[in-house]
């Protein structure tokens, strides 16, 4: 233990994976030194008496700087986003380097390490999206980054950037041999075609009728699917965004094979119903976001799935665009739902929606919510070094103020979007306080982190689920 700590966080309730201890905490240099009673002396003392002292939140899904497969750009930069994560109690990020058609994977990972290398002030590293598997040399330069530390591929399994079963089964395999984790975005694209153009052609294609234009049905064959492909290969797959009953009982069903299964959902599934998207005008489009939103007895399933381990994540899918011509409302002001960007903001409010829900409301409690938003995500992505307070991990630390409440306004995110999907929404428990590898860089809720001061998270290997491969050979 050194003689003096550079940071001591004294007095709070410390979250750590054996229990919550009402004690200090003493940071040297970038890592966590000490955790106990009576530390110090320090060169700088925070009071946390009455506050959780968590490990900062570690979102694994989030779309930065991404153009999306209608041609729409997201609203937020690196710098904006990774502001808006940090300002929401998020240390570290996961989003997304997406090859166009025809790209070079390399080529594709440089050009958004350039763009997060220039602008992200929170530690990061990226999925590799697949959308061209017939781009000449594609198995040599996945295998490359992959072993170079770029250990996630997302697929999509609808979309115009959908791959077919033959090349999502060529990925596995390629991230099979190398150690990655493929994730999957699982919607099957025949059932969502059909129904997207028996809506059009009795012109029901106000932004509510997106609700329908996908079933749920899509989402619940995709994910059965995607998860046979993992137990015949054997290889780890996360599904992403689940929002169903059955979607959550096809996971567990899958796991308790012994099908190598990881899954997530998201806050928007947990809170919001699909009835938020019936809005004056075009106001619902602010709220579509695919899967869409479904019921209130989806939304219990889904905490049950949490609560049993079904389900191992909350991600928030931040997919920004503005309500303008840039964003929501390119295809004009009274574009049809099938030409209006799919996707809500999330980064900087996905852990303050969980901290109420589990640490102030009791469901799930602050082991249970650091689990979730924090450790768990750190621990599957392979994040060394993150997602937990224990000493000699990074100083990723985010001070809750339990007896602060905030109630969302109109636009009082500090992404670029220009609207919050929660106004009106009273949130019981706030992150005032956010450091970064011991970097105080959310001040009592004064952001101080320059761009480009977060840094790339090389992920050497990945935690895997249980595995009993049905292929032969």
């Amino acid at each position: 233990m050194p003689d003096t700590f550079d940071l001591l966080i004294k007095g709070g309730q410390i979250v750590t994976p054996e229990g919550v201890l009402i004690g200090d905490l003493g940071v040297l240099g970038e890592s966590i030194a000490a955790i106990g009673t009576n530390l110090g002396p320090a060169k700088t003392t925070i009071d946390a008496t009455g506050k959780y002292v968590m490990p900062g939140g570690v979102d694994p899904h989030a779309h930065i700087e991404q153009m999306s497969g209608m041609g729409v750009m997201n609203a937020d930069t690196f710098e904006t986003a990774t502001k808006s994560a940090a300002m929401g109690g998020t240390t570290s990020v996961i989003s997304f380097a997406a090859q166009a058609k025809g790209a070079k994977l390399s080529d594709t990972v440089a050009d958004y390490v350039t763009r997060a290398t220039r602008g992200a002030m929170i530690d990061h590293a990226f999925h590799m999206i697949v959308s061209d598997t017939d781009v000449p040399d594609f198995a040599t330069d996945l295998s490359a980054l992959i072993k170079a530390g770029h250990r996630s591929i997302k697929v999509f399994t609808t979309y115009n950037i959908q791959l077919s079963d033959a090349q999502i089964l060529q990925t596995m395999q390629i991230a099979r041999e190398n150690g990655a984790l493929v994730c999957v975005h699982a919607e099957t694209d025949a059932i969502i075609a059909e129904a997207k153009a028996a809506l059009i052609v009795v012109s029901k294609t106000a932004p509510h009728h997106h609700a329908a234009s996908h079933p749920r049905m899509a989402e619940i064959e995709a994910i059965e699917r995607m998860c046979r492909f993992a137990e015949y290969l054997g290889q780890p797959v996360m599904i992403f965004h689940v929002s169903t009953t059955e979607g959550a009982a096809a996971v567990r069903a899958a796991r308790d094979r012994g099908a190598p299964i990881w899954a997530e959902t998201c806050p928007h599934y947990l809170f919001m119903t699909e009835d938020i998207l019936h809005q004056p005008g075009l106001e619902g489009a602010k709220w579509m976001c695919s899967p869409p939103q479904r019921t209130a007895a989806d939304q219990d399933a889904l905490w049950d799935a949490l609560n049993a381990g079904d389900l191992q994540l909350v991600s928030s899918d931040h997919a920004p665009y503005r309500y303008d011509e840039t964003g929501k409302l390119s295809a004009g002001p009274e574009a049809a739902f099938q030409d209006i960007a799919n996707g809500l903001p999330g980064l900087e409010t996905r852990l303050p929606l969980m901290f109420d829900a589990m640490v102030s409301k009791g469901r799930g409690g602050p082991e249970g919510f650091a689990k979730l938003t924090a450790t768990a995500p750190a621990q599957i992505y392979g994040l060394p070094n993150k997602g937990r307070l224990a000493v000699g991990m990074d100083a990723d630390i985010t001070l809750w103020d339990p007896a602060k409440s905030v109630t969302y306004g109109e636009n009082d995110l500090h992404d670029n979007v220009g609207y919050n999907p929660w106004v009106g929404r009273t949130i019981a428990g706030w992150p005032t306080d956010v450091w970064l590898r011991g970097n105080h860089i959310v001040q009592n809720g004064t952001f101080t982190a320059s761009p480009g001061s977060g840094h790339w998270i090389d992920r050497p290997t990945l935690a895997t689920p249980p595995t009993k491969p049905l292929r032969e050979g």
